[in-house]
């Protein structure tokens, strides 16, 4: 029996073209396990997965901003790499697929050390650090976006993201009855990313009173996010995240405002949602979800809002503008280049172990 190490973590967007990628590996008849870290978010979704073994190692966070534990981490990331060898020692995988997230590293870098042929995919339009640091060690590169894999070079190519098959099952009829609609106005769905955007909800339900006059809107908030005095108010419908009932709700949206991470524009992208993207800010990231958006704007797939635009005034602005552009917009997303990645992905998979 074949076997594969899957690795990845540190936010959700490295965990679920993992779970894209699962079910397809395992009835390529492959034995799977993933490396991750002890308490990352990667640990509790990845060990509910039947049929997958998981295995934590240490691991330090790359970090961009002074600390104190940018002087311990680094020798977490060494202690991680000789366990990560060890554990290739005793798995002995065929090739290992990795996500990226800093717990990528030492894993990547293991495989190296025992000449296991690696593949990592890199979501963003620009390699992170985590993904710069494994490429001497990575046999290819597959990415999201066109523009990294050409910063990548002849390893990379532009596969897009694997896709959970489920996305595309969804029913409109049950995304409405989740949401407490009638489908009689169109659905604009929020959503911020796993943690939610603080910033975004806030605009958002200042414009409330404008906004539900058009549509109907399901906002995904974030955990800890919900405001209890808009339980009840006509036209919207908030919660604090989605899992099981997202295909549903994506089903019955019309219309998608949302942060830019790269792994939620594939599933709008080849869902075929018009878009509306406030990106995560340049001060409170590395600029990825920025660059990310204006990328999508550039080949006419979405409309852009920038944060520090970002008001009450704008933002209804912004919304009407993208919906009054729906067609174009729906158009262009059909015609353009496939963002389910999971078919060329397995394939790379395939061909770096010849």
């Amino acid at each position: 029996m074949k076997k594969i190490v899957l690795t990845g973590g540190g936010t959700l967007g490295h965990v679920t073209p993992h779970l894209a990628l699962i079910p397809h590996l395992k009835e390529a008849g492959y034995e799977i396990h993933y490396v991750g870290t002890e308490n990352g978010m990667e640990a509790p979704k990845m060990k509910a997965v039947e049929g997958v073994t998981y295995h934590a190692v240490k691991s330090g966070k790359l970090r961009r901003y002074f600390s104190w534990q940018n002087f311990t981490d680094p020798f977490r990331v060494v202690a991680g790499a000789f366990q990560s060898a060890h554990l290739m020692g005793k798995i002995k995988p065929d090739v290992v697929f990795s996500k990226g997230g800093f717990v990528a590293v030492p894993v990547v870098f293991g495989a190296w050390l025992r000449k296991i042929p690696v593949l990592c995919h890199e979501s963003d339009l620009t390699p992170g650090l985590a993904n710069k640091l494994c490429k001497p060690f990575a046999k290819r590169f597959a990415t999201t976006f066109p523009e990294c894999a050409e910063a990548l070079g002849k390893k990379a190519e532009m596969t897009g993201t694997p896709l959970r098959p489920e996305l595309f099952r969804g029913s409109r009829e049950k995304g409405l009855a989740l949401a407490g609609f009638d489908g009689s106005k169109p659905v604009l769905l929020m959503m911020g990313g796993s943690s939610g955007a603080q910033s975004v909800n806030a605009c958002l339900r200042k414009t409330l009173d404008e906004l539900t006059g058009t549509f109907d809107i399901l906002h995904v908030c974030g955990k800890g996010n919900l405001e209890p005095s808009l339980d009840g108010k006509k036209g919207y419908k908030q919660v604090e995240f989605l899992d099981a009932e997202l295909p549903d709700a994506l089903a019955c949206t019309d219309l998608v405002m949302s942060r830019a991470g790269a792994n939620a524009l594939c599933e709008f992208q080849a869902l075929g949602r018009p878009m509306l993207l406030i990106p995560y800010p340049k001060g409170a990231s590395r600029g990825d979800q920025i660059l990310n958006a204006k990328s999508l704007q550039k080949r006419g797939l979405c409309h852009v809002l920038l944060q520090e635009n970002m008001t009450k005034e704008s933002m209804v602005q912004a919304v009407m503008e993208t919906w009054e552009d729906r067609e174009k917009l729906t158009e262009a997303l059909k015609n353009a280049p496939p963002a389910d990645g999971t078919k060329r992905v397995l394939e790379l998979i395939e061909e770096i172990q010849k």
